[in-house]
């Protein structure tokens, strides 16, 4: 049947029209911010634009921009540590992304999107004013089209080149088959979703993505680089003499992503657009295994030191990429400086997969290394100036909360590029972290000195406040940014002071939602049967009274996650002194409906001493949901009668698991949901092992299978152009008509235009309106239950 735009009853209609609060972004140096404001949410017209998509990459032919960006509407420079605030006089309507700090951090450059195509354009922060650098010529249908040069010399740019003409038309009959084949290559991939599909395809993917490489100066003018290419990606030496140029090229594949197209990494000079240096020649990359940690062969993660003028370095897999063959050592970095005339050099051995380096100075370097099979992460001291040297910092579960050290900030370096922020001392580092702990969370500031280890704790957030390191504007820490906020504070921006004095607030963002100024948020803390330690975060209603309200109708919104051991399953990462407030089609706004809301209850899924986590996940699952019922039931909060389950994307997987093999809720809501694991038979979350490797657990954990035994009413969404690798539509539809014919009860609604999270207005709209329909239908409140006007707008909800 077809359902005209619903809107779910007021407030809630209204408040899904509240302005998001800005962000702020610092610029480098700390002398600036800019707040960037967010039009309201897209309408299904902003959606309905023209779009492409191949590759795996959703474009708008019209803007040769992305498909339906997040854009900006209002900018305002924020004058620091004084706060002062000038807003920038920009056109009306205007839309703006892509935004990139100068070097020098005293510009900021942006791309305009006007329905001719994009612009590039400045912002001066000393006077304020943006302008215009080009007309509609960028093309930014893959990444950022635009790069800064150093010493204010302009921008290196993805322009549309010149003598494209009309886009191909493969006419409506088509000149042959689709023909694909493998002569016993081994080459199996996850699923992905807008791929290549046919010579069309191709055609309009290098149509699209060609671009002429240009440098543009701040006045406009243009000098052309070298010949039209398929251009991944452009990234100047912090010095500003060479382009690191990656291009794609045939030939192309129907089975995987751009990203794994054959590709070509060259060095060239920017001045003339001549190649100095070529880096790399990748092949096709269709075979690299699913397994997490196996990666493409040759040389990759290609880049410049940023504390050097222009050194390169890359990373090279030592064991072919294939996580499952034993090697000594994963990864090698190699450092090769300009002129490029000498054999590289190599850097660093990981005994695992490469995760990333900071640079610091001549000789100081960070690099992580990591394993997701025991949820391994490293951190290591590099000296670059005497390769293979290294230091070990931290060895840690990156699940363990409580042993996070937190992350190394940086600084602009002698280049503009970031690196890392020594202290006066010249051997010390700060890091600031989320501060998990088993008496709570509270975030933090330490200062590291290398040589000794000793950690000394300069900072640290406290009750009421939930508040994080952003930046500091000094080298001995002493002056920080920070952004607080509390149960009934916002979020804003403050600048601290640790010698003494009050802290003082930069920003002034008040409740954007003081309907639910009267929220009660608890962390909730229990224990599943076998000891494992569980939580959630639980809200009650504005104004609730226990005793004199009694149980409330309650919503679990649920989202499983996998561990490989019991401690960190058992860690509370959540805060309660942060500040909640709804956004679009969260289910914080059944609040004002009388619901109690217990968010992302713990339903960890352990694989301990070698055992798969999936091989129990049903279970496991059980006995968190039962944990979490039980709580809720036995402290007063919750009616046993009128529990709800409700989820998104894996999510929405576990929803239709927990019907199946429970009887604990009333109903459920599925929303962009896989439910048949076959359709993704090389791995899912964090399955590793395909389906003819196991197939009894992708059986297992296909909800489709156990659709005869859901007995409760289940709310299916989906949105009709989900890109999320497995969560197909046809997941939904599927399963649909699965329930349907076992006489089950069950909605689906499909969401025209909208992906695997949903964005425009109606779409959001609509969709409260269906979770809150489907709750007061099988879990009113009971004055809602017996009300004249229930919430449902099309009928009155029945008693449970």
């Amino acid at each position: 049947m077809h359902l005209s735009w619903q809107n779910p009853p007021e407030p809630i209609g209204r408040l899904l029209d509240t302005p998001t609060p800005p962000d702020l972004f610092l610029a480098p140096g700390g002398r600036h911010g800019l707040e960037m404001a967010r039009p309201p949410m897209p309408t299904l017209a902003d959606l309905a634009q023209p779009e492409v998509a191949v590759g795996g990459i959703k474009l708008n032919p019209q803007t040769n921009g992305p498909a339906s960006p997040y854009s900006y509407n209002a900018l305002t420079v924020v004058d620091l540590p004084s706060g002062d605030r000038r807003p920038v006089a920009l056109p009306d309507r205007i839309r703006v992304n892509f935004l990139r700090w100068s070097p020098e951090g005293d510009r900021a450059a942006f791309v305009r999107t006007t329905d001719q195509g994009l612009e590039l354009w400045v912002l001066e922060l000393a006077t304020a004013i943006a302008r215009p650098v080009t007309g509609p010529i960028l093309n930014g249908t893959y990444g950022n089209p635009c790069s800064w040069l150093p010493n204010g010399a302009g921008f290196v740019c993805k322009t549309i080149p010149g003598d494209r003409g009309a886009p191909p038309n493969g006419g409506p009959i088509p000149d042959g088959p689709t023909v694909e084949e493998n002569l016993g290559r081994k080459a199996p991939t996850r699923t992905y979703q807008n791929l290549l599909s046919d010579r069309q395809d191709e055609a309009l993917f290098e149509y699209y993505l060609t671009s002429q490489l240009e440098r543009i100066d701040l006045d406009g003018n243009r000098t052309p680089l070298g010949s039209p290419a398929i251009i991944d990606e452009v990234v100047p030496s912090p010095d500003g003499r060479y382009l690191l140029l990656e291009t794609l090229h045939r030939p192309f594949s129907y089975q995987v992503p751009a990203s794994r197209f054959p590709k070509r990494i060259t060095a060239i000079a920017t001045a003339t657009g001549e190649p100095v240096f070529e880096v790399a020649q990748l092949p096709l990359a269709d075979d690299v295994p699913v397994q997490f940690n196996a990666v493409r062969r040759g040389r990759r993660d290609v880049g410049w030191r940023s504390d050097h003028p222009a050194t390169l370095y890359w990373v090279e897999a030592l064991d072919d990429g294939d996580a499952t063959q034993p090697a000594p050592h994963r990864d090698a970095v190699y450092l090769l400086p300009a002129p490029f005339d000498h054999p590289p050099q190599e850097l660093w051995r990981s005994q695992y997969r490469y995760a990333g380096i900071l640079w610091g100075r001549e000789r100081l370097a960070l690099a992580y290394e990591w394993w997701y099979d025991q949820r391994l992460l490293r951190l290591w001291q590099l000296d670059p100036s005497q390769p293979g040297s290294a230091t070990l910092v931290s060895d840690r579960n990156y699940q363990d909360a409580y042993s996070d050290l937190g992350e190394p900030l940086l600084e602009p370096g002698p280049h503009g590029r970031p690196v890392l922020r020594l202290a006066a001392d010249g051997e010390s580092l700060y890091f600031a972290g989320r501060g998990v702990s088993p008496t709570g969370v509270y975030p933090f500031l330490d200062r590291r000195h290398l040589p000794s280890g000793t950690v000394e704790r300069l900072w640290q957030s406290a009750d009421p406040h939930y508040e994080t390191v952003v930046d500091l504007l000094d080298r001995d820490g002493q002056r920080l940014i920070t952004r607080r906020q509390s149960v009934t504070e916002p979020p804003n921006y403050w600048l601290r002071d640790r010698t003494g004095g009050e802290p003082q607030p930069l920003t002034h963002q008040g409740d954007p939602m003081p309907e639910f100024a009267g929220l009660q948020k608890e962390i909730l803390q229990y224990e599943r049967a076998d000891g494992v330690a569980l939580s959630g975060t639980l809200y009650l209603p504005p104004g609730h009274d226990r005793d004199r309200d009694g149980p409330l109708p309650t919503v679990l919104w649920v989202y499983p996650e996998e561990h490989a051991d019991r401690d960190t399953a058992g860690q509370v990462l959540q805060s309660p002194n942060t500040f909640s407030r709804p956004r679009h089609d969260s289910i914080l706004f059944l609040l004002l409906r009388g619901y109690a809301i217990l968010l992302a209850p713990s339903l960890p899924i352990v694989g301990e001493n070698g055992d798969q986590p999936n091989d129990t996940y049903i279970e496991q699952l059980v006995a968190g949901a039962e944990a979490a019922v039980n709580t809720l039931v036995e402290r007063g909060i919750s009616d046993r009668d009128r529990l709800i389950v409700g989820g998104h994307s894996y999510g929405a997987f576990t929803v239709a698991h927990l019907l199946a093999h429970t009887d604990l809720f009333r109903a459920g809501i599925a929303r962009s949901g896989a439910y048949n694991r076959t359709l993704t038979p090389f791995g899912f979350q964090g399955e590793q092992r395909t389906f003819w490797e196991a197939p009894d657990t992708y059986t297992r954990l296909s909800p489709f299978t156990h659709a005869d035994k859901i007995n409760e009413p289940l709310l299916l969404i989906h949105g009709e152009r989900d890109s999320n690798p497995g969560t197909y539509p046809i997941q939904s539809e599927r399963m649909y008509e699965a329930l349907r014919g076992l006489g089950g009860t069950v909605r689906l609604v499909k969401l025209p235009l909208e992906d695997h999270g949903y964005r425009s207005r109606e779409a959001i709209g609509h969709v409260l309106w269906e979770m809150l329909r489907w709750c007061d239908r099988y879990a009113a409140p009971r004055d809602l239950a017996s009300s004249a006007t229930a919430t449902d707008p099309v009928e009155a909800a029945p008693k449970p």
